[in-house]
């Protein structure tokens, strides 16, 4: 058992392809939150678990905030604002980019509304040097001296992240840990398996059609050998994006549902069997009662 006493609720936040949920899965040692190089990943709340020491952390991988544009977009803004509220701490991810956005303006602003600690953290500081990293820090002081602490990371080298926890525990409350050992995410395996398959067309697909889809999954079974068995609908908003999903034979299909299988297995350890079908519902995204039959909802 971890000698857990303490227990910090630390919501990560900024705008769309910063590094979150990158920053979540280095922290964690492991991946709990899908990742592409394409804006807006991140749909839902996600939370990772980090015990070092007698502190578990708990930190909450948010969506990237942006103008909304659909009702999805609305609900994972929402998502975003609404957890900056009783948490332990907020950790502002930004860019080594001498500039402070609206997003980042509307984060700020949040977070002192909310009146909650904040930490600023600089990532990516691996593809820059050193002294570009002096006007970044002073655009952020000029825009708020509120921050508890400016930390430069890399959430894809590791280098800043044991600074990141040191500093973040000293907002730890006292009393017992919130997820048992062992546990690294809130999410079901369920909603795991359903999201790993969104990563692969995320990673596979361009322009908005990736962003147009979401995963139904029709079955989640375990045999008495072990092997999971897993049906899955992809849903898209528009009969010519079937196809390219499908592709020619059906091989950008098959191609996506393989590297889907493949990190599903790694994430269960035991063998699993992966079905997929590809339906379109035109416009979903506009559709609120669409996007709550996705899992898109407030509870």
């Amino acid at each position: 058992m971890s000698n857990i006493t303490k227990t910090a609720m630390i919501t990560v936040c900024g705008r769309p392809n910063v590094g979150k949920s990158s920053l979540t899965n280095s922290l964690v040692g492991e991946k709990v939150a899908i990742v592409s190089n394409k804006a807006q990943t991140t749909r839902n709340r996600i939370c990772g678990v980090v015990n070092k020491g007698n502190t578990q952390f708990v930190l909450m991988d948010t969506p990237g905030l942006h103008k909304p544009k659909s009702a999805l977009g609305d609900y994972m803004v929402k998502v975003v604002t609404a957890s900056l509220s009783d948490v332990d701490c907020a950790l502002l991810l930004v860019e080594p980019i001498a500039h402070v956005g609206a997003p980042e303006q509307a984060l700020i602003a949040r977070i002192r509304e909310e009146h909650i600690p904040a930490i600023l953290c600089i990532n990516k500081i691996d593809t820059v040097i050193a002294d570009e990293l002096l006007p970044v820090i002073a655009a952020y002081n000029e825009a708020w001296d509120g921050f508890e602490a400016i930390i430069p990371i890399s959430a894809h080298t590791g280098a800043g992240l044991d600074d990141l926890l040191h500093e973040m525990e000293k907002f730890a409350q006292e009393g017992p840990q919130l997820f048992p050992d062992g546990q690294t995410s809130d999410q079901p395996e369920r909603q795991v398996m359903g999201e790993i398959l969104r990563e692969k067309l995320l990673l596979c697909l361009d322009k908005e059609i990736p962003h147009g889809t979401a995963i139904e999954l029709t079955k989640f079974s375990e045999r008495d050998s072990g092997v999971i068995d897993v049906d899955a609908t992809i849903y898209c908003e528009k009969a010519s994006h079937k196809g390219i999903i499908i592709g020619k034979q059906g091989a950008m299909l098959k191609k996506i549902s393989t590297m889907a299988r493949q990190d599903m297995e790694k994430f269960m350890g035991t063998k699993v069997y992966l079905e997929t079908w590809v339906k379109v519902k035109e416009n979903w995204r506009e559709n609120v009662n669409y996007v709550r039959g996705f899992g898109y909802h407030d509870n």
